[in-house]
Formats: structure tokens, C-alpha cells, sequence
């Protein structure tokens, strides 16, 4: 079957699902956006515009899209499906994905997170289920406001599990680069430590240039990142190269001087102003986050492996006091959030 033949159902078309859509729509895929019913009200409304950190800037008109809420409607003619929901939402979607899509659908897990593949093939069975990891940050435009935008605001290629040929021919396309691997448990470790930043970029409710660009953050997340890799290290885990650097070497890159670190990490910093993370995405809109997939991921592997990750852990409790508040981003400054000698919160 030719690439344009093939169904690619978006299973969670929100900020990442919706460019993912968009470019594959745009370049002739045959596209199906299985939406909340506030974004598939926005786009039959409005349509969508897909924008990039290159400058690209292109709109797909709503006689242009397939969308639905109903996935008895979208997923039964799937040939791929993409799982973009969020981690906490994997296991209602796989559900949905067993009752009505074909036995032989290729389902691919586009999460953060580590256990999301895991998550789909315990309900999924024998079909197959192939890890991805999608390494750039997605802005979604405001509420109400048409079309609905979705900007990607930095840069990087779409890694999926080998196990399907064809599958990244039949992805990549314009303003979505792919490839595949055979390393996917490496890769989602190593994503792990950069997206261990998101709680950050939330809690501060800074941009994530201006947030790196701050020596006090990069030090609670280098923090952050070495008790994982201790624990990591514990678990016989090596995490794969995201960044363009090698992990061990993460957390002495964050600490250098706000000078030297923007000399030597052009690469991390290669981000559209307007870019936040997710998780403050979530805050803002009064969501669940995905902190017990990201900082929680860290301290059961800690736990398990019997190594220490007070830093994580403060991280953790703060972002859900947070989520328990629902008034957005509490604004921190780094010295409320490093935990003093005895562990607990400074105030």
C-alpha cells in the first residue's frame, strides 16, 4: 500500500498530536485527528496553522481535515495509529484502540515518559506497539483563539522503534523529521533527563530560554539529573545521547557560568522564545500533569535501586501542591524551591 493510501489515525490530537497531524496532512498523508471536543470544535471552526522554529508558517483549511471526538468513527479504518495523549490517559486509549481498531494496526507511543509502550502492549496483546520519542517542545495557541495554532518551538527528529519497515518513510515528512532506532529504552532514559526540566519551566512560569539561561535553575536541575543517573547507574540503565551530549556530562555543562554554558550549549538553547513546557501548559489550563511519569518515574526506579533523589522528590511535591491549588504557576524563584540542609522547603 502506498504511503498516501495509509490511514494514520492521531490518537490524542492535542499540541504534539495536532503538528504531528498537520504535517502529515500537508504533505498528503491520509490523516485522521481524534480530538477532545474543545479542539475539534477549534479546528472545524478555523482549521489549523502548523508553524515552526524554521519560519515555516501553513495553514490547513477545516474542509481540509478529517477530525472526530468518536473514535468508533476514526479508529476502526486505522493502518497506523500515533498515541499522542498524555501518559495518564494511556491506558483508556489503549482500551479504546482494542475495541475498535484493526488487529493489525501499527501502534506507535509518541508519550514522554518511559512505560507508555509497556502500558499499551499489556492491554494491546500481540498486536504491535512500537516506543517513540518526540524530543521538540509544541506551543498551542490560546483558548478561542482561530485557527488553532500549534508552533514548534525547537528543533530535533521524531526516533521510533525499528520493528515496522516503511513506517519512517511514511512519517517523515516536512517540519517532521524521522528515523528509527534500536535503542528505544535508551532514548526514552535520556529524554527522561531533559524532560525532568518541564517541572521547572513550571513552576517558574518562565520561558524555557530564559529559564535555562538562569545559572540557580540549571543548578536544581543538574541536581535533578544526577540522582538519576545515580539511579540509573544502580539499575544497570545507560541513557542514550538526546542533547548532543553525552548524559554523565549534563549536569557539569548546567552548572558553568551563565556566560560559558550559553558558548557551549548553543544546541540546548536553540528554542523559540515563546516556548514553555508542557507540564506549565497543564498547570495553566487547570490539568493533571505528567509529573508521576517524569519525576516519578525517577523515584521508583531510586526506590527500587535503593539510591537517594531528594531533589526529585521536592520537585515532585511542589508541582502537585500545585496541580492540588488549580491557580496555574505558583511563579517560584529558585530559593524557594532548593530544599535547605534539612530537606525541607525553605519559606
Amino acid at each position: 500500500m502506498a504511503n498516501g493510501e495509509k490511514r494514520i489515525v492521531i490518537a490524542g490530537a492535542g499540541s504534539i498530536g495536532c503538528y504531528a497531524g498537520g504535517c502529515l496532512a500537508l504533505a498528503g498523508r491520509r490523516v485522521v485527528l481524534l480530538a477532545r471536543p474543545r479542539i475539534e470544535a477549534a479546528l472545524r471552526q478555523g482549521g489549523l496553522r502548523v508553524s515552526d522554529l524554521e519560519g515555516r508558517d501553513r495553514l490547513i483549511k477545516p474542509a481540509e481535515l478529517v477530525v472526530t471526538a468518536d473514535p468508533a468513527a476514526s479508529l476502526p479504518g486505522a493502518d497506523v495509529i500515533l498515541v499522542t495523549v498524555k501518559s495518564g490517559a494511556t491506558r483508556e486509549m489503549a482500551a479504546l484502540i482494542k475495541a475498535h481498531a484493526r488487529p493489525d494496526a501499527v501502534v506507535v507511543s509518541l508519550q514522554n515518559g518511559v512505560d507508555n509502550a509497556d502500558r499499551l502492549r499489556a492491554v494491546l496483546g500481540p498486536r504491535t506497539v512500537l516506543a517513540g520519542m518526540v524530543p521538540f517542545n509544541v506551543v498551542q495557541s490560546a483558548d478561542g483563539e482561530l485557527p488553532l495554532r500549534v508552533h514548534r518551538a525547537s528543533d530535533g527528529k521524531v526516533m521510533v522503534e525499528e520493528g515496522n519497515a516503511g513506517l519512517a518513510d511514511l512519517l517523515d515528512t516536512e517540519g517532521l523529521a524521522v528515523e528509527t532506532r534500536g535503542d528505544m529504552k535508551a532514548v526514552l532514559w535520556g529524554k527522561l533527563l531533559m524532560n525532568l526540566n518541564n517541572a521547572l519551566v513550571a513552576l517558574s512560569g518562565l520561558p524555557l530560554v530564559a529559564e535555562l539561561a538562569d545559572r540557580r535553575w540549571r543548578l536544581i536541575l543538574a541536581s535533578q539529573i544526577d540522582e538519576a543517573l545515580l539511579a540509573m547507574k544502580a539499575s544497570g540503565i545507560e541513557p542514550a545521547r538526546i542533547a548532543g551530549l553525552r548524559p554523565t556530562l549534563l549536569p557539569k555543562v548546567l552548572r558553568l557560568p551563565d556566560w560559558l554554558f550559553k558558548l557551549l550549549a548553543r544546541r540546548m538553547l536553540a528554542i523559540d522564545l515563546e516556548a514553555r513546557s508542557s507540564m506549565w501548559d497543564d498547570l495553566q489550563r487547570g490539568r493533571s500533569t505528567e509529573i508521576d511519569d517524569l519525576q516519578g518515574a525517577v523515584l521508583r526506579l531510586a526506590e527500587k535501586a535503593g539510591t537517594p533523589a531528594p531533589t526529585v522528590q521536592l520537585i515532585s511535591a511542589l508541582v502537585r501542591a500545585a496541580e492540588a491549588e488549580r491557580l496555574g504557576s505558583p511563579s517560584l524563584v529558585p530559593e524557594k524551591v532548593v530544599a535547605p540542609p534539612s530537606g525541607r522547603r525553605s519559606t
